[in-house]
Formats: structure tokens, C-alpha cells, sequence
């Protein structure tokens, strides 16, 4: 993240520089470049707005809930993501196998498509593998506050 938003700010400050000053000609890679760091910025930026729950969200359903029927309703809502998620990372594959075959190359970089692309197929994947992990803790969580915990003292267990 941080990679991305240091070039992107020196590339757009560069073009900046150049369109205002020394006007030469064949920088226009500058801009593409920033615009394909703002992209991997985004998409990943997502990806930690949602695991560290900053992201915007309408919580009204939610906040009219609590204890166990709060806690289902999260997690059917991460199921709901996990699933979107994974149905997109497995869609933009397809999208990468065109770029990958039809040679597409960016216009002022001249880079291959798929590049630009594949930040789709990262972003969501990730997203999918994260959500996935916190969902199994939100059930492990749910289940031990519901006596059903292997562990859990109500069951036998040592409640350790």
C-alpha cells in the first residue's frame, strides 16, 4: 500500500511538473502508472477496510439484534461477502485469460494488460481468503458462547 501510494503521488506530481514546465513529450506513462497504483491502492485497500471493519456499512439491520440472533445475522453477512467475493475473483480469471490471450498491451506503457487486470483477481481472492479465515472465527466464537464448544465447561470440558 504503501509502495503504491508514494509512486502514485510522485507520478502524478511528475506529470504535474512536466505539463506545467518542461512540456516535453513521451511522459504520458506518468499518469498510467499512478492511475494503475491507485487501482491496486483501492482494491487492496478494501480488502483491510473490510477486515478491520472501517469500511462504510449500514448497520440498522444489525444494531436492532443482539446476543445470538445479532451475532447469526454477521454471520450471514460474511457468508454473503465471502461468496461475492470468491464469484468475482473466479470471473475476473476468465477476464485474465482474454487479456493473457488477445496480447492487449497499455497505451502509453506499453505493459500487458493482464497486469492492470490481475488486481481484480488479488484483490478479491484476498478478500475471499480473509473473510473466509474471520468467518471460522466468528462461527468458533458463536459456538463457544452457545455451550456447544468442545472446550466449553457446559459440555465437560475444562472451559480452557
Amino acid at each position: 500500500m504503501v509502495v503504491t501510494f508514494v509512486t502514485m503521488v510522485i507520478m502524478f506530481f511528475a506529470q504535474v511538473l512536466n505539463r506545467n514546465f518542461f512540456k516535453a513529450p513521451g511522459f504520458s506513462w506518468f499518469e498510467e502508472l499512478a492511475t494503475y497504483c491507485q487501482i491496486y491502492m483501492v482494491l487492496i485497500g478494501t480488502e483491510i477496510g473490510l477486515r478491520d471493519g472501517t469500511q462504510v456499512s449500514v448497520t440498522a439491520v444489525v444494531d436492532r439484534f443482539s446476543g445470538k440472533s445479532r451475532k447469526t445475522i454477521q454471520i450471514l453477512a460474511k457468508i454473503i461477502v465471502i461468496v461475492f467475493s470468491c464469484v468475482l475473483a473466479f470471473s475476473t480469471i476468465k477476464l485474465l485469460r482474454v487479456q493473457l490471450l488477445s496480447g492487449q498491451t497499455s497505451s502509453a506503457m506499453h505493459i500487458p494488460m493482464f497486469i492492470p487486470y490481475f488486481a481484480l483477481t488479488l484483490s478479491f481472492a484476498i478478500i475471499t481468503l480473509v473473510q473466509s479465515a474471520i468467518l471460522f472465527a466468528m462461527i468458533k466464537d458463536f459456538r463457544a458462547d452457545d455451550g456447544t464448544h468442545p472446550n466449553c465447561a457446559a459440555d465437560g470440558g475444562t472451559g480452557s
